[in-house]
């Protein structure tokens, strides 16, 4: 009897080593180049300077906020490394600039580089690399393309599905619009013109009585906004970045035409945009939105917003509280944030993706509520939400009801 005893004993010894050595192997950290046992190696390009330069703060409040992270003990232990840097705006630049993330400074992703132009100059290159291309800051429909750019993502609300957004209400409320349309001459522009033509369908040849497009290499659109004013439109679609959106509204109250003017989301910021151009001269204009606006008392008491001043006075003092890009740059690094912290200790490429890929009515500190980041294998687009706004006194009021526009790339 105690041979026995003896044997099962030693026999529940093997076993519980048995056990623990494959938990062990099942526990083993995985890593891809630009992760370690103490650091996640994040590329960011931005422009910081040229036509596009207004978004330039988002990268700077992404800094801002991985400081804040890597402060509070990081993530699963590891530091952000953020290293960021600038194009211009300009495509060749964006091509230049993520080669080195990627080949010199051997970055584990790039995250949330901005502009249509220059992440299609670059989303190629990133997918042959198989080096995320994460959470890419323009709403292009092509983001959500899994199946032929596996290793690129979106983030923001599409620009065809918001224009679609706008194309419907001009329908149910303006019937007989007399439309002008000023688009930036790119990807970007012309994205949103299709969604919006796509949701006039058949009425779109005779609605839209005007279209003018404009370089980002041009000082000023002043010559455009005249040309549209004498055909004598009564609905003006404004698909412009913030220095242009700016210049656009300030021209319109200049030359006394007031159409019924919708202005495209990315260009909705009371700080960078409706205030440079002048209160009195943005009135009643629609836009649309998936944040919470920082100037609307009605987020007073909201934890989100909370959280958000916390953060801008420990770790982003100087930035503009009104500026949108920066609840922008705030809520999609948290996004970033909770993919990494999906990812435990298995920080590959390949991990990343799957687990942008696996988000769940994730809900953030800036969204509007009933907003949730979602993904999956086979979508792509993380928010497709938003709700319409219009602008009154010196802030946007929020309209009607949170209204889904998926479209797909």
């Amino acid at each position: 009897m105690p041979a026995i005893q003896l044997r099962l004993g030693a026999f529940s010894a093997a076993l519980a080593i048995l056990a623990v050595t494959s938990s062990g192997a099942l526990a083993q950290k995985k890593y891809d180049v630009g992760a370690t046992d103490t650091e996640i190696k994040i590329g960011n390009i931005m422009p910081y300077s040229g036509p596009a330069s207004a978004y330039g703060v988002i990268g700077k409040t992404e800094e801002a906020y991985f400081k804040k992270i890597n402060a509070e003990g990081g993530i699963n232990g590891r530091k952000i490394n953020f290293i960021s840097y600038d194009d211009g705006y300009s495509p060749p630049k964006t091509v230049e600039q993520a080669r080195k993330l990627v080949e010199s400074d051997e970055v584990l992703m790039i995250f949330n580089s901005l502009g249509t132009p220059p992440n299609t100059a670059i989303q190629k290159y990133m997918n042959a690399k198989k080096v995320p291309q994460l959470f890419v800051a323009t709403g292009a429909t092509k983001w959500n393309d899994p199946k032929d750019f596996p290793w690129t993502m979106g983030w923001q609300p599409n620009y065809q599905s918001e224009s679609r957004i706008y194309a419907k209400y001009i329908l149910k409320n303006v019937p007989n619009a007399k439309i002008a349309v000023l688009y930036q001459n790119d990807d970007y522009g012309k994205d949103y013109l299709k969604g919006f033509k796509d949701g006039l369908g058949a009425k779109a040849a005779s609605m839209i009585v005007a279209e003018e497009s404009y370089e980002t290499t041009e000082p000023t659109i002043d010559s455009h906004i005249v040309r549209l004013k004498s055909t004598g439109a009564d609905v003006f679609f404004n698909i412009t970045t913030p220095k242009f959106a700016a210049q656009a509204i300030k021209k319109n109250a200049e030359i006394g035409w007031k159409p019924l003017h919708f202005l495209n989301n990315v260009s909705a910021s009371i700080g960078s945009v409706m205030k440079p151009a002048g209160f009195d001269a943005g009135q009643d204009i629609i836009s649309s939105s998936y944040l919470k606006d920082t100037s609307d008392p009605q987020w007073k008491n909201d934890a989100g917003m909370k959280h958000f001043d916390e953060f801008l006075t420990k770790y982003f003092p100087e930035g503009n509280r009104i500026d949108a890009s920066v609840m922008y740059g705030y809520t999609v690094a948290q996004g970033l944030v909770h993919v990494l912290k999906a990812c435990g200790d298995n920080l590959t490429r390949e991990n990343v993706m799957k687990q942008a890929a696996s988000i769940r009515d994730l809900e953030l500190d800036g969204l509007l509520p009933g907003i949730k980041v979602n993904t999956s294998p086979t979508d792509f687009a993380p928010l497709s939400q938003l709700q319409l706004m219009k602008f009154k006194g010196d802030r946007w009021d929020l309209f009607g009801d949170i209204i889904s526009g998926d479209v797909g790339g």
